[in-house]
């Protein structure tokens, strides 16, 4: 089961993460989302958990719990395809030369 982790501090790395879950079960992976022009953290993560029932016992203790001065928002995560894509034209900047 792959896990959604929000409101992260942005000095939360993947091993602080992997230390965490790591209480409630077996980690498969931890992904760290980082902003491709500034180098940081966007402030969530994705964590993946191979037996189901360990997960939701991971995201019901540290959903709300306090890590690095930031409650945690942890909730199962939900497919791309599910989100509404913003409408209108797609600006490139590569080309806006005059």
């Amino acid at each position: 089961m792959k896990l959604y982790v929000g409101n992260l501090s942005f000095e939360t790395t993947e091993n602080d993460l992997q230390d965490l879950f790591e209480q409630h079960g077996a980690v498969n992976e931890v992904h760290l989302m980082m902003d491709r022009m500034t180098g940081k953290s966007r402030g969530f993560a994705f964590v993946t958990m191979n037996d189901d029932e360990q997960a939701k016992t991971a995201m019901n203790a540290i959903n709300g719990k306090e890590l690095n001065g930031r409650a945690l928002k942890v909730n199962e995560a939900r497919p791309r395809e599910d989100r509404p894509r913003p409408s209108g034209p797609r600006r490139s900047f590569a080309n806006n030369r005059r």
